[in-house]
């Protein structure tokens, strides 16, 4: 039987790393789409000769053309520009508003079956979008928030606690930016509760530097952002999707009632699997969770706001 076909629209640092998460795993043979002409031909060259050395037999292609997108099964939304130091993921929004747009179109046209993850900045403002522009249903349009940030949180806490990163589950709901949500209740270390092992105090300063993650490494590469984890957890979503695994993990989906709220993108726990978002887990927050994670959802409904009003969705 074929193998599937994944698209990755971006051939930066994370569409690059995407692309050999999918292809080294097998998933899937992979097509590297990007603007910059000669930019996604080399890089899947290069990594279609990484691949001989870890005996995948996954094929990737790439170059400049959304055709390379015909009959894609899943299609990775990574193209836009990148923060910079001082720059918010708000800042982000004009530009890559316009980039997404256009891709979403060339998804709708080219891959109308397809499964997407969104990755660009303001990521859950352009899962937003992509959804609007695909006019896909809701469960097949996702954004790669919460499994980043949840994977920053779980690194934290396994470094703070100096136990191994597999024994941790964490749980990070909201958008993707300063106004993310960490849920320690919901954050266990084997199966124990995080405020068991660990101080409140403690506790805060991990979500903090959670919320910070990624203008952290910002603020160490200078002239990018991050691309290894981002990278790695698309890939995950995607390995969910194609392989029907049925894994509950947070992700930005649309919601319609959930959590209190509707007609916008918000990370929140999901099941996902073959269906793409095949159910919103509700689960349940203090008082003060619930509020933080108003407080994150108007965020998001103020960037998409301004969507509407610059005429993008």
């Amino acid at each position: 039987m074929a193998r599937p076909r994944v698209g990755v629209i971006g051939a930066g640092n994370v569409g690059a790393t995407v692309a050999r998460e999918v292809a080294a795993a097998g998933i899937a043979d992979v097509a590297l789409v990007d603007i910059v002409e000669g930019l996604a031909k080399g890089k899947a060259l290069d990594l279609a000769q990484s691949l001989a050395l870890g005996g995948s037999s996954s094929g990737i292609s790439g170059g400049t053309e959304y055709s390379l997108l015909d009959g894609c099964a899943a299609v990775v939304v990574t193209a836009g520009i990148p923060r910079k130091p001082g720059m918010s993921r708000d800042d982000l929004l004009a530009t890559n508003a316009g980039i997404v747009k256009a891709a979403a179109e060339e998804i709708r046209k080219r891959a109308p079956g397809a499964a997407v993850v969104v990755v660009t900045n303001p990521l859950d403002v352009m899962t937003y979008l992509a959804w609007r522009v695909t006019g896909f249903p809701a469960a097949r349009v996702a954004g790669m928030a919460g499994v980043l940030d949840s994977a920053r949180f779980a690194h934290f806490v396994s470094a703070e606690l100096k136990v191994s990163a597999s024994d941790v589950r964490a749980m990070v709901l909201g958008g993707h930016g300063d106004d993310m949500v960490p849920l320690p209740g919901h954050t266990t270390v084997d199966g124990i509760p995080l405020p068991e092992l660990l101080s409140a105090d403690a506790i805060a300063k991990l979500a903090d530097r959670t919320r910070g993650g990624g203008a952290e490494i910002v603020s160490y590469l200078k002239t990018g952002s991050a691309f290894y984890a981002p990278g790695a957890a698309a890939a995950l979503m995607v390995s969910c999707i194609l392989r029907d695994e049925k894994r509950m993990l947070p992700a930005s989906a649309v919601l319609d009632g959930q959590y209190d709220e509707r007609d916008l993108c918000l990370g929140v726990p999901v099941v996902l699997g073959a269906g793409g978002v095949e159910r919103i887990v509700e689960l349940p927050l203090t008082p003060g969770a619930r509020a933080s994670l108003k407080k994150s959802a108007d965020s998001v409904r103020a960037g998409i706001k301004v969507l509407r009003e610059r005429g993008f969705a």
